[in-house]
């Protein structure tokens, strides 16, 4: 298994459960396909470096997972059609 980062722009103007549950929805999907979250770091609202979708803030959160590689697959997706997701960026961690 190899270890990975996942970088998740959320709307800011989104609630406070829906952002952990949003959230939490990505740690789920890791722990039911056989790999583990190590941490989830939230970096709170933050101005992005351009407009995204007419936002000019986003809720920035990390991830860090160790999971098996078509995980991150089924994360881009579920990333991708959520209508909350800003952006999202998924990266290999090299040790």
């Amino acid at each position: 298994m190899q270890k990975y980062e996942m970088l998740i722009l959320l709307k800011s103007a989104m609630e406070d459960d829906a952002k952990e549950a949003e959230l939490k929805k990505y740690a789920d999907i890791v722990t039911n396909m056989g790999g583990s979250v190590e941490a989830t770091e939230k970096w709170g609202v933050k101005k992005t470096a351009y407009p995204i979708q007419d936002e000019t803030d986003a809720y920035f959160a990390l991830m860090t997972f160790t999971a098996p590689g078509n995980v991150v697959a089924e994360l881009d997706r579920v990333a991708g059609i959520s209508s909350d997701v800003l952006r999202r960026m998924i990266t290999k961690v090299e040790e």
